[in-house]
């Protein structure tokens, strides 16, 4: 069982990772029914450290403490994230060989990257940081698209509120679903969220410089609703559809196709946000010739079906309160 949790954080800390932390591990339980859990605060420096927020806070522990904790948590702020000092290094190792259970949330997922401990495993982090994760740690098997991955040892969870999603799972793991739902009803969250972090991803966004296809990814965005071909696509930037597809690989990682598709999600996307549209209806708006299709595909790319998208993200309007 997990009952001694040791987070560590540095300079800022994230304030709300810290918060989600404490609220699930860090609070005295007076129902017996309820997770108990010996908690502590570490950092290298006994000094108050800033957050995020702008105040400071002061953790209670050195990292001597990861010796004795049963699960190490390591939060992160916005990249780039410094490489963790050796002496952190060494302490998040000793407490992986010992047998510890070590996790991150967010951006501590760089952190532990760092260690090594997660080349060659599944993990995750937020969206954003995909890309500079990726390039600083290609040996890392990054999955941007899930709330949290559960490697059996190591467990690294998406962004901030996901911590939420891993620490509940956690508590699960070990107590089982009745005392996670209980920790859960205290927190006033959700056991399990629908989908995973893909339906938070801003999809196939033109960059505020775009290269050398710039002129045609605006024009896709603009006629994204319409029937194209790959042809249609390869005529528009004067290429041939080879030349086109190894292009837009070099300059976007994806076919041209994909792209498109992704658009056309965001879209339908904003729509399900914005409007009071119908599903079938904003599937034709954005460019699916099948409202069938659009489902299926829209489900492939965010993990949720568009009616459960738009129930998260635009909840009904209730007046009065």
């Amino acid at each position: 069982m997990l009952r001694n949790v040791a987070v560590v954080i540095g300079e800022p800390v994230p304030a709300f990772e810290l918060v989600v932390l404490s609220e699930i591990f860090g609070i005295p339980r007076i129902d017996p029914a309820l997770p108990g859990y010996r908690y502590a605060v570490c950092a290298e420096s006994p000094e108050p450290l800033r957050t995020t927020s702008g105040y400071t806070v002061t953790a209670t522990h050195g990292l001597r403490r990861l010796a004795s904790a049963d699960l190490v948590v390591v939060i992160g702020s916005a990249p780039p994230e410094p490489a963790p000092s050796p002496r952190l290094v060494s302490a998040l190792r000793a407490a992986a060989d010992r047998g510890a259970r070590v996790a991150s949330v967010c951006t501590g997922a760089f952190t532990l990257a760092g260690t090594g401990l997660l080349d060659g495993r599944r993990a995750t982090t937020h969206w954003l940081a995909t890309e500079p994760f990726r390039a600083a740690f290609p040996a890392v098997d990054l999955d941007p698209d899930v709330l949290y991955v559960d490697n059996g040892q190591i467990v690294t969870s998406a962004g901030a509120a996901a911590g939420i999603d891993m620490c509940l799972y956690l508590v699960a793991r070990d107590y089982g679903a009745a005392v996670a739902a209980d920790a859960a009803r205290i927190a006033v969250a959700p056991l399990h969220r629908d989908g995973g972090q893909a339906q938070y991803i801003v999809r196939d966004r033109l960059r505020t410089a775009p290269a050398g296809l710039g002129a045609v990814l605006e024009w896709l965005e603009q006629q994204a609703h319409r029937d194209l071909t790959l042809e249609d696509v390869a005529a528009r930037a004067g290429l041939s559809t080879r030349t086109l597809n190894r292009r837009f690989r070099e300059e976007t990682g994806q076919t041209p196709m994909r792209w498109l598709n992704g658009v056309r999600i965001r879209l339908a996307q904003e729509l399900l946000e914005t409007t009071d549209h119908g599903v079938d209806r904003i599937a034709y708006q954005v460019g699916f010739t099948s409202p069938t299709n659009f489902r299926v595909q829209f489900k492939r790319v965010s993990g949720v079906a568009p009616q459960a998208y738009r129930d998260a993200f635009r909840p009904p309007l209730r007046y009065g309160l």
